[in-house]
């Protein structure tokens, strides 16, 4: 993190707000979990009103890390877009004050992101119904919510991941709360007592509820703004959103929204949000026994505290009250209380020493140097104090994984530097952890805070400013990674690599690899070979590890390891002559991939003024290119006069919502179609009709079959077109199974002298993903006009 970089998060966090949100965390004894399949699920405005207007705990539960959607920021795909949206999931939950329990650990999980699906069952297939629903009772065990729901509806229309979910979270209920069941679970069982549903439907431009919503039980109408921040609570709903940067989320609305309509399953009408249950310390001391005059001491103190806001002195002293009265509570409570209530409380004690330490003015700066350090290595832990405290003999203790150490040590200065070593044996860490919680204790390493604040002693966790991690010394970094060996192409390959460690190869019968410094000669054998063989290179007799990184200002740096290798994709293809074009994008690989493949390309980052696209045969539009490049879209004129002069305009997949207009984007009308999920193919396996095997861009110079259709991954395609001048001719016919068949995935137009393609198939995932049908087809598609 830069110093511009800690100053602007310093000053978007002003202290009076921090103690303002601190204090109003003790509103409520109340926990509210909002459940979802992606990061950017979440009910973020409801979540703001609830947590800041009503002082509730609130918890996201998210089953993937949205490896499997789309990067509108930039190339990131899989495992470290994964990692990118898990971290804007943080960041968006930090703007909340909300917990995140994460029910799926990354591509290689048995839950994970695998793109869109139509039908929950699908879903449930890939992901195993017991095992999510397990693992979503493990987490009302743990966080024990009064209120579980969902964000969306199960029902024809949705997405299919959403569905599962919201199935999911229902079924859950009774598995946590079976005795029985989940034996070796390390939490008590658990019941909740309130399931909602969302009493509105969750169709629009991508989704498209089949059914009604139910009627709504309650409306929850928030308040119209946030004392500490004069904010509405939608408004922060939005601030939060705007961390989910990578799926262009956060707007602006001149009329936030300040209520919400939810059904509560078979429950009848309320005034209020679980009103049934106690909202608060004064309503839980009526059920507290022995303990009711500590738990009504505890809740007065607390009032004192907020009423006097912002005299930090008097705040202590009623907060250490507080503190005192709830350690009583524990002490005289009956067994039966704390079975069903001592988590409130022992949840109200955390939530005060952050309070107090806020109060106190505790506000350490901790980070490492490196932050990240190989097994073997060594860092320095620095933790600051800039202002003065009302705190004493305060102790820090690191909370380091296995293999890491560092010295306890005590804050007696501005500023400490503390040691760290890594032991050579240190595992790796990991991109996807399992929670998140706003209270501190996150990442591989943090700071256990112990201080003594108006006579009581209390215990915070601090993070550390930018995460430490335990990466690899040494990583397989070549460039190119991935091989396209064109039939009858000499043999031999080379790629460099980013240093001259020394690599072994594990490589099939035939196969030859040398490595002279930084340079990696790949031969195969004279002999046919498979359409994709992978390398596997090791370092010091172990296998390697390839680490891909990305950093953005709203999350910082991220990283994602997995296992390396070295692939290479032989096929027939055949490119087509002449053609030199030009590659507009924005966050795919698309131009670096058609580099490989031999054509002649340009990328083009930055469009002049006076850009002369008269020296290219074909142009290339990129996955959503419209919508983050308004260099492209000021250039749309130039575009038309490009095809009708005799060029070869072909548009990848854009979304209507990011700047593709139909009757002006194209050079003739094509309308995308919406909501989307009625206008894509989920299945990569769906049949494909050729409804024009002919046409030049299928029949030459590659003959392009059903075969270039096998082996595609994730899905066929999205964003198709619905409707179009009947200039464009479809090539392509596909459905889901039991849909009738699209055929708006593939159409081309002659206009003018030119022509105008359009598709909606993914097949940048497929380059990507090495599938040869792929490079194939796009080699057609980029033909020149003749």
């Amino acid at each position: 993190m830069t110093p511009q970089d800690r100053l602007a998060r310093r000053e978007a966090n002003p202290a009076l707000v921090r103690l303002s949100h601190a204090l109003s965390r003790l509103d409520s004894v109340l926990t509210v979990m909002n459940t979802g399949a992606h990061p950017d699920d979440e009910h973020s405005g409801l979540l703001a009103w609830l947590r800041f207007g009503k002082g509730m705990r609130v918890v996201i539960a998210c089953s993937t890390r949205g490896e499997g959607g789309q990067n509108a920021l930039g190339p990131e795909r899989h495992g470290l877009l994964g990692a990118i949206r898990t971290r804007e999931m943080e960041e968006a939950a930090r703007v909340l004050d909300c917990d995140v329990a994460w029910l799926g650990f990354g591509p290689t999980d048995r839950v994970h992101d695998f793109g869109f699906s139509k039908d929950g069952d699908d879903t449930f297939a890939r992901w195993d119904k017991a095992l999510i629903t397990r693992r979503l009772a493990v987490a009302y065990r743990k966080y024990r919510p009064d209120v579980v729901l969902p964000t969306f509806l199960d029902v024809p229309g949705q997405h299919g991941h959403h569905r599962a979910m919201t199935r999911a979270a229902y079924e859950a209920i009774a598995l946590a709360a079976d005795p029985d069941a989940l034996r070796d679970c390390p939490y008590a069982p658990w019941q909740v007592t309130h399931h909602y549903l969302p009493a509105w439907s969750g169709g629009g431009a991508t989704y498209d509820d089949a059914m009604p919503p139910p009627p709504a039980t309650l409306k929850v109408i928030a308040d119209p703004v946030d004392p500490a921040t004069g904010a509405a609570f939608s408004e922060i709903g939005q601030w939060s959103r705007r961390r989910h940067a990578s799926q262009g989320m956060g707007s602006w609305s001149d009329n936030p929204a300040s209520s919400w309509d939810l059904h509560r399953d078979g429950g009848e009408a309320e005034a209020g949000l679980a009103q049934s249950l106690p909202q608060d310390l004064n309503a839980l001391s009526r059920l507290a026994g022995p303990a009711a005059v500590a738990v009504l001491q505890a809740a007065a103190a607390v009032t004192r505290a907020q009423d006097v806001f912002p005299d930090r002195q008097r705040i202590m002293i009623a907060l250490a009250d507080a503190d005192k009265a709830l350690g009583s509570a524990l002490q005289t409570a009956t067994a039966h209380f704390l079975a069903a209530h001592g988590h409130r409380i022992r949840r109200k004690q955390r939530e005060i020493a952050m309070a107090l330490g806020e109060a106190a003015g505790l506000s350490l700066i901790a980070t490492p140097d490196p932050a990240n350090i190989a097994p073997d290595g060594a860092a320095t832990l620095s933790v600051t104090q800039t202002t003065p405290i009302k705190a004493s003999d305060v102790t820090l203790v690191p909370r380091l994984p296995q293999g890491v150490g560092a010295p306890t040590a005590a804050l007696g200065t501005t500023r400490i530097e503390l040691p760290v070593t890594v032991t050579p044996d240190a595992a790796y860490s990991s991109a996807f952890r399992d929670s998140f919680d706003p209270l501190g204790g996150n990442g591989s390493c943090w700071l256990d805070v112990s201080a003594t604040i108006a006579g009581r002693r209390v215990d915070i966790k601090v993070d550390l400013e930018t995460p430490l991690a335990i990466v690899p010394r040494h990583s397989f970094d070549a460039r190119p990674a991935e091989f396209i060996r064109k039939s009858g192409e000499p043999a031999a390959m080379v790629a460099t690599l980013a240093d001259d460690t020394p690599l072994g190869f594990s490589v099939p019968d035939g196969w030859a690899v040398e490595q002279q410094g930084r340079i990696l000669t790949v031969t195969p054998p004279t002999a046919a070979v498979r359409p994709l063989t992978v390398l596997t290179p090791t370092i010091q007799d172990h296998d390697a590890q390839t680490v891909s990184r990305a950093d953005y200002p709203h999350i910082g740096k991220v990283s994602y390891s997995e296992p390396a290798a070295l692939k290479v994709l032989s096929m027939d293809v055949v490119l087509p002559k002449a053609a030199k074009i030009a590659y507009i994008g924005t966050g795919d690989n698309v131009g670096l991939w058609m580099q490989r493949l031999g054509l002649d390309v340009s990328i083009l980052d930055r469009l002049r003024p006076d850009e002369d696209f008269s020296t290219y045969t074909t142009i290339v539009v990129g996955v959503v290119a419209f919508g983050g490049r308004p260099d492209l879209v000021e250039a749309t004129p130039k575009l038309h006069r490009f095809v009708s002069d005799g060029g070869h305009l072909l548009t990848l997949y854009q979304r209507p919502d990011l700047g593709w207009m139909s009757q002006s984007t194209p050079p003739l009308m094509l309308r995308v179609g919406t909501p989307s999920l009625r206008w894509r193919v989920t299945d990569p396996a769906a049949n494909v009709t050729m409804l024009d095997a002919e046409h030049p861009l299928l029949g030459g110079p590659n003959r392009i079959t059903a075969a270039d259709f096998d082996g595609w991954d994730k899905e066929r395609g999205l964003y198709f077109a619905a409707e179009w001048d009947p200039a464009y001719q479809p090539l392509l016919a596909m459905a889901d199974r039991g849909e009738a068949p699209l055929n708006g995935a593939l159409l081309s137009a002659v206009i003018g002298k030119g022509r105008h393609t359009h598709t909606g198939l993914v097949l940048h995932h497929q380059l990507d993903k090495l599938v040869p049908g792929a490079f194939r087809l796009l080699a057609n598609l980029v033909q020149p006009v003749t």
